[in-house]
């Protein structure tokens, strides 16, 4: 049974995921659908690319993922095809893409050359439903679409390293639903330039020397649980994804705060990291 999955900026109260929802399914009656999420900032791309990068793996081979962030067909956002990591992606060439390809070389390309044939304002709907439901049925990119071998970048999408590699200059790329404040600065790459030295890493007016494993790390559970005080003591650690990530423990918007409110994080503000000499 074919899956696929959508990813938009549609939110839940406006007819856009419903109606595209239903276009599949009046195409593959026997299609599963799942909704990754639907309440991406309008037009946001990095956001739509941390998303989506840290969901797709988690679906089987072959699934086919629409990703509908600022969609609309001109001259320099055309529409694109992929098959990538077993999977194919449908979407606008905004840069959406650059985050999983920067990591994992596509198979194949196309850009999507089909807009002739289908008369549309709304192109999740009408294109990327028709081609996602073309690749359900087990048809080639090459049928819907011309082989390109590149695709459009996303700007600030690899953090800045100095010459003498003594600090990295990274960038807030989403804002969770805990207000936690994810960077553009992964694990992988950190440790590649850290080479085991003690490192401070700033936020506006904050500064961390240190990066847990997990969350309830800052906790020191010796202390019995009235006297501990623990909600609301910021904290970094590499998240799920690998990215590294500024948090509050247990936070909450209502309560104690999150990262976000209560440094004053927002997206595309400075996260950096300071390595000291050993």
């Amino acid at each position: 049974m074919p899956l696929i999955t959508l990813t938009t900026d549609f939110g839940e109260k406006d007819h856009f995921a419903g109606a595209t929802k239903g276009a599949i399914y009046s195409e593959l009656p026997d299609v599963t659908i799942v909704d990754i999420s639907h309440n991406v900032s309008p037009f946001n791309i990095p956001e739509a690319a941390y998303i989506i990068q840290n969901a797709y793996s988690s679906f089987p081979k072959g699934t086919i993922h629409i990703i509908g962030i600022d969609s609309e067909l001109n001259q320099e956002n055309k529409h694109i095809a992929l098959k990538l990591d077993g999977h194919y992606f449908i979407c606008a060439n905004n840069g959406i893409m650059s985050m999983i390809c920067a990591e994992i070389m596509p198979e194949k390309i196309v850009e999507i050359n089909i807009h002739d044939k289908i008369q549309t304002s709304f192109p999740v709907l009408d294109v990327f439903v028709k081609v996602a439901c073309h690749i359900a049925r087990g048809g080639t990119l090459e049928v819907i679409g011309k082989t390109i071998d590149q695709i459009k970048p996303i700007k600030n999408i690899v953090p800045y390293v100095n010459d003498d590699k003594t600090q990295i200059i990274g960038s807030v790329i989403y804002i969770d639903n805990y207000g936690n404040v994810i960077t553009n600065i992964k694990q992988s790459f950190f440790e590649t330039i850290q080479k085991g030295r003690a490192f401070e890493i700033m936020a506006r007016n904050y500064t961390f020397k240190t990066i847990y494993n997990k969350y309830s790390d800052i906790v020191n559970f010796e202390i019995p649980e009235d006297k501990r005080h623990d909600e609301g003591k910021g904290l970094v650690v590499f998240n799920s994804g690998n990215f590294l990530e500024i948090a509050v423990y247990k936070s909450n918007t209502a309560t104690v705060g999150s990262a976000s409110t209560l440094m004053g994080l927002s997206v595309m503000d400075t996260v950096s990291v300071k390595f000291l000499s050993k």
